[in-house]
């Protein structure tokens, strides 16, 4: 049975999206469309283009997530070097190794460009910072003068995947100079609004995953210093919009994933973790499929 669906970011807690992906499969259902934002629009990409669960599991369980902290060289000491180039750079990491892994993975199922994908199958989320506006990709891409079909996968899932200030922004040319790209997550990191803003009537089940629990068993920020405060801000940031949408209607439709907080930029996760995040989803999301009623 084909359904759409759309997969929340989470950062390195999107293993469990692949758990919940697995529990999906086996139970026969397929992805006509998909939405995503981060880690999200990373596994929507990687199933758009064909890969099954079982060989998402094996290219993640060969992935070393650390050649993705690709840091800009420098004879600077390191301690000052990272301050300057957060500054400068607006990032600690490139983001061109991750980039480079997800284009060489598209392309083994012989997707470059949008073009390379059926019509409005796969929609990414990523937030243009000069704009202060949500970018949907490839849709929004002729505002800037882009074409939407030509545009790389890749590079898109990038966008979507740029964690402000751990990885470098994206910056793309339009009429007005650069615009400043960064994770979709700043302003929806769970696009199931996008399904909703169609005139036309459903012809599938909409399917979410979310990487956090329902609106009434959302974790309340302990707020105890500067630090502190700034991880609610984007916490909240990350949230409020999504979580005021669901919170009226879908929740029925929604595979919740609770997860602690502090994961989502461990790149030196073990391969324990790794296998731990995706029992966890599958668990999670076999439980719901049991009882959903589509």
């Amino acid at each position: 049975m084909y359904i759409d669906g759309v997969f929340s970011g989470g950062g390195i807690k999107g293993f469990a999206l692949i758990g919940a992906y697995q529990a999906i499969e086996s139970r026969g259902f397929m992805f006509k469309r998909m939405a995503g934002t981060s880690a999200g629009s990373l596994i929507a990409a990687l199933i758009s283009a064909g890969y099954t669960s079982t060989e998402i599991i094996e290219i993640m369980e060969e992935l070393d997530l650390g050649k993705f902290l690709d840091q800009r060289k420098t004879i600077l000491p390191t301690p000052l070097a990272k301050w300057l180039l957060l500054y400068w750079r607006l990032g600690l990491y490139k983001g061109d190794m991750l980039e480079k892994w997800i284009s060489q993975k598209l392309r083994e199922k012989g997707v470059v460009s949008f073009k390379d994908l059926p019509p409005q199958s796969l929609r990414i989320i990523a937030s243009d910072l000069s704009n202060g506006r949500i970018m949907v990709l490839p849709d929004d891409l002729e505002r800037y003068g882009i074409s939407p079909l030509t545009f790389p996968v890749a590079r898109a899932v990038r966008m979507s995947c740029s964690l402000p200030y751990f990885f470098e922004p994206v910056k793309i040319k339009d009429p007005q100079g650069n615009i400043i790209v960064v994770d979709g997550g700043v302003l929806s990191n769970f696009p199931i609004w996008l399904f909703d803003e169609e005139k036309e009537k459903k012809k599938r089940p909409v399917l979410g995953v979310k990487l956090s629990g329902s609106s009434q068993h959302q974790e309340i920020n302990k707020i105890n210093n500067a630090i502190d405060m700034f991880g609610a801000l984007f916490e909240t940031m990350k949230n409020a919009h999504d979580t005021r949408y669901i919170s009226r209607r879908h929740e029925k439709n929604i595979i919740f994933i609770p997860l602690e907080s502090g994961l989502t930029t461990e790149f030196n996760v073990t391969e324990e973790k790794k296998l731990e995040l995706i029992q966890y989803g599958r668990h999670r999301a076999d439980a719901f499929l049991r009882s959903w009623c589509y």
